[in-house]
């Protein structure tokens, strides 16, 4: 009687097989090549969700993969442990963050194994455990030490929702980005990391970065916002006063017919002190301070301004024009005020046509006269005019003319800025790393000890939801001794943003077991750096450009030697249902535990990976997962059919000359698909294709095998198929391949097996398809044997019947052959 297919019993089994074995524990073996493979860990928020699921499959297909190549592979896991959402917790069902955190993770890894992901435990990593985030604050300290680290006062994104403060890269749309409360603007305050320090080598390490996708690179260039350009001061008339602005088109300063403040600028509000308007203007200014802290982009408001009444100083002209206040000048952009030229900035056009402002061409393009009547802004490079001795010139040799002009009479320089800010950390709760710095009113701020590291979260804690940190109000944790008078002192009660904790922890994987540094720096020199790292466009500008910045940090700091930590990049697509985006709001949401439950690990895993590439997005299908769990199905009864075939040693010699042409056809189909699926793993991460190709595969061998079964060499060459099939299926199904290897009579693992490689010549069809071109218009096809001499090719080129009419009115000239593609004859 034929068994049937018993995924849970499988899955189980193979699953209590890998533990036992530690078929994916990783070793520093130098005899072979290591990589790296790595996923962004989750956030133990109680459930892998569809997402995560595909994410970490892709990664267990290449992993597993690399091993069965010779590799010696890094597959790691751990959990970005702190955070809110636990401490919201906490706050609504009166459980303690530590509990409900260790909690979820318990049921996550059981989660995360119940799928059968290649994850080496012993490197787990839990960064809300004490032995590893004593290192966050020792990196911090570090900093700190370096002047990397700082304390400032500045004007925060607070959400009143989740009670703390956000880092400029965490508000989306002027909401957060956790949990969609519209933020507000407080100042406070802060730690500060000096990411800015690093922004040229942020923007200069693109270059080695190839393997990343296109769009990431982009919106990280944004971000950092490399400016080069610049400074020149404007006097304001009849005062000893002077406005400064940066620009990057000083080929344009000609035109500049008003000087712009930024609402929170300095001067804005001195310079109204004598309105007669100063209360209406005080109002505006006020308003619109508060608008412009939450909004990103000048563009996206509509113009609106207030005449000073003052004038400034073109100290190219002499000419005074007025100064406005204009709410589309950012203060954290350039010095807050700019020189505004209607005529070559659209937002300065837009702004002078409402307020009635003049506006003076000074740059046109080549060729072309300066015309009077403009419907919108030029803002391109040109030539220069009406610019007194820079006139006639091309815009670019103009800018270095007259920047160096500017710094001959002492009233500009040449300068490059960023748009980039420091990284604010601090953040009022209590779930996270404590900040290691201590209060003295004698001694000032100070680093805790590094012998008294961790700085330990107190557990008896009392969570309200009031505004400002639970710690404040834990008397044990904030009185201390100040480490250099001995003095009483207090405890910082701000906690680390969680970014900070993902800022390195792929070193940690490294020696997860290091308890006198961070990591051992010989181990992350063996491992470093990630070769492939997965995980979705949603961290462009956050994890990803802060863990670049940790690298060169660290390498600096002399742990690390390479400069770059994710040289290849692969970013996931979002998995969608019903053309959204799954999520509990939507209630769309499909719950990976039930679908292995119905279907199994391996069908879910297959299903993932077949349905699009990996950067695209994937939609559920309740269709496509039943199709895949019917290929599965097919696959076990077909060799519960044909095992027999493993009872017999014989096999078919390497080089065997065949005479059936369904033998030869399988043959080919084997290195065909070996040759397909290795490409598609290894080159582009084609992972769906490769699963079609491997169905493709199955079905041409189980639609042959009656025929073969007839003869001695069809058996063998259906056995070799076989065989091949389980280990190209072993990487995206790996139970039920076990399970079959097993059957098949292999002693081993199939993960402990090698990676089929596969013949060129056999790769090839036998057979390939000639096209005929007469001076290069298509005037036929037909097929030949690949080896055919070319001379043979070539007569049945021209005794086509269509080329032997051709030949009665015109004579052939030459006869232009492309090995097995092409012949194209000339008339």
């Amino acid at each position: 009687m034929k068994e049937g297919y018993n995924f849970q019993q499988i899955e189980e089994k193979w699953q209590s097989i890998w533990e036992k074995q530690e078929a994916f524990r990783s070793r520093e073996d130098s005899q072979k090549a290591k990589f790296y493979c790595l996923e962004m860990y989750p956030y133990p928020s109680g459930h892998i969700h569809m997402g995560q699921t595909r994410n970490y499959a892709i990664g267990d297909v290449i992993s597993r993969y690399k091993i069965m190549k010779g590799f010696n592979v890094l597959h790691p896991i751990g959990w970005d442990a702190f955070g809110m959402p636990a401490e919201n917790a906490a706050i609504e069902q009166g459980v303690h963050p530590e509990k409900w955190t260790l909690g979820n993770i318990s049921h996550m890894k059981g989660q995360l194994k119940r799928l059968g992901f290649s994850y080496d435990w012993s490197r787990e990593v839990n960064t809300c455990l004490p032995e590893y985030y004593k290192w966050n604050q020792w990196i911090f300290l570090k900093m700190f030490d370096q002047g990397l680290a700082y304390r400032g006062k500045s004007w925060v994104n607070w959400c009143p929702q989740c009670r703390t403060v956000l880092a400029n890269e965490q508000v989306i749309g002027e909401q957060c980005w956790r949990c969609d409360s519209v933020v507000k603007q407080k100042e406070m305050e802060q730690w500060f990391l000096k990411i800015t320090d690093y922004a040229e080598q942020l923007l200069s390490g693109h270059e080695s970065m190839e393997k990343w996708p296109e769009n990431i690179l982009v919106m990280q260039k944004n971000w950092i916002g490399k400016s080069t350009g610049g400074h020149v001061v404007f006097p304001i008339a009849g005062t000893s006063q002077s406005i400064e602005v940066f620009t990057t088109r000083v080929d344009t300063i000609y035109g500049a017919t008003f000087v712009a403040l930024s609402p929170e600028h300095p001067l804005s509000q001195e310079l109204i002190a004598d309105s007669a308007q100063k209360e209406t203007a005080q109002e505006w200014i006020e308003r619109n301070v508060s608008e412009q802290r939450l909004r990103k982009d000048p563009g996206e408001v509509e113009k609106e301004g207030i005449d000073t009444g003052k004038k400034a100083i073109n100290p190219y002209t002499g000419e005074e024009v007025p100064i406005w206040i204009a709410n589309y000048v950012l203060m954290e952009y350039g010095t807050g005020a700019i020189m505004a030229v209607p005529a070559h900035d659209q937002r300065d056009f837009e702004f002078a046509r409402k307020y009635s402002l003049s506006i003076k061409v000074v740059i046109v393009p080549e060729g072309e006269s300066p015309t009077e009547e403009l419907g919108e802004a030029f803002e391109g490079y040109g030539v220069v005019v009406n610019s007194g001795t820079f006139s006639g010139k091309p815009s670019k040799e103009a800018m270095e003319e007259m920047i160096q002009y500017a710094e001959e009479k002492g009233f500009g320089r040449k300068d490059v800025l960023y748009r980039l800010r420091d990284w604010g950390i601090s953040r009022q709760r209590y779930w996270g790393a404590p900040i290691p710095v201590i209060y003295c009113q004698k001694c000032g701020i100070t680093g805790v000890p590094f012998e008294n590291l961790p700085v330990l979260l107190p557990y008896e804690v009392e969570f309200k939801g009031e505004e400002g940190s639970p710690l404040e109000k834990v008397e044990s944790f904030t009185k201390t001794t100040c480490p250099k008078c001995k003095g009483e002192a207090r405890r910082e009660t701000d906690t680390m943003d969680t970014f900070f904790d993902s800022s390195w922890y792929f070193f940690r994987y490294c020696s997860p077991q290091e308890d006198e540094m961070p990591f051992n720096p010989e181990s992350a020199d063996f491992w470093m750096p990630v070769d492939l790292y997965i995980g979705g466009i949603e961290h462009a500008i956050l994890h990803l450009i802060y863990a670049r910045f940790f690298c060169k940090f660290l390498r600096d700091f002399g742990l690390v030697k390479n400069d770059e930590p994710f040289p290849r990049l692969l970013s996931q697509g979002m998995v969608t249902k019903d053309g959204a985006k799954m999520s509990k709001s939507k209630g769309n949401v499909v719950d990976p535990d039930d679908m292995v439950e119905k279907y199994g690990a391996d069908t879910l895993r297959l299903f993932t990976l077949f349905t699009s590439p990996p950067e695209k997005e994937f939609a559920w299908n309740e269709k496509g997962i039943e199709g895949c769990f019917r290929f599965l199905n097919r696959l076990w009864s077909y060799f519960q059919e044909n095992l027999d075939l493993f009872e017999s040693k014989s096999t078919l010699e390497e080089g065997t000359e065949l005479d059936d042409e369904r033998i030869r056809g399988l043959r080919r189909k084997i290195h065909q698909t070996i040759k397909k699926v290795s490409d598609d793993i290894e080159q582009r991460y084609h992972l769906n294709t490769a699963v079609s190709s491997i169905m493709e595969f199955f079905n041409h061998a189980k639609g042959e095998s009656k025929k073969l079964r007839e003869s001695e060499e069809g058996k063998n060459i259906l056995k070799e198929a076989l065989e091949k099939l389980i280990l190209l299926l072993s990487p995206f199904a790996p139970h039920i391949c076990e399970e079959l290897w097993e059957r098949m009579g292999n002693e081993n693992l199939v993960i402990r097996a090698l990676w089929p490689s596969f013949d060129p010549k056999f790769a090839e069809e036998e057979k390939v398809t000639i096209v005929v071109q007469v001076n290069g218009k298509l005037r036929g096809r037909f097929e030949v044997e690949r080896d055919m001499p070319e001379g043979q090719i070539r007569d049945l080129a021209l005794g086509l019947s269509r080329i032997q009419n051709l030949l009665k009115e015109k004579e052939v000239i030459k006869v232009i052959y492309i090995k097995n593609k092409l012949v194209n004859i000339v008339l």
